[in-house]
């Protein structure tokens, strides 16, 4: 039960979505590059790049998640 407490944590994925989710800040955050080049077509995607839009993109999916599954209780 300990475990799952700290999986939905909502403030350590907040955490985890302002470092590991925008990193690098500069010039643009990359989930941000990443979900233009997806709406964009994705041409020209190789299998890194995907592999990074799944990396910068988990903590932002289990941050919405962890705080719906806290507003639902």
């Amino acid at each position: 039960m300990k475990n799952q407490s700290l999986l939905l944590n909502p403030i350590m994925w907040l955490l985890a979505s302002l470092t590991l989710g925008l990193a690098p800040f500069f010039p643009e955050p990359h989930i941000w590059e990443k979900i233009q080049w997806l709406f964009s077509g994705a041409q020209g995607m190789k299998p890194i790049d995907w592999f990074d839009l799944v990396l910068h993109g988990t903590p932002w999916v289990m941050l919405v998640i962890s705080v719906a599954r806290k507003f639902k209780k």
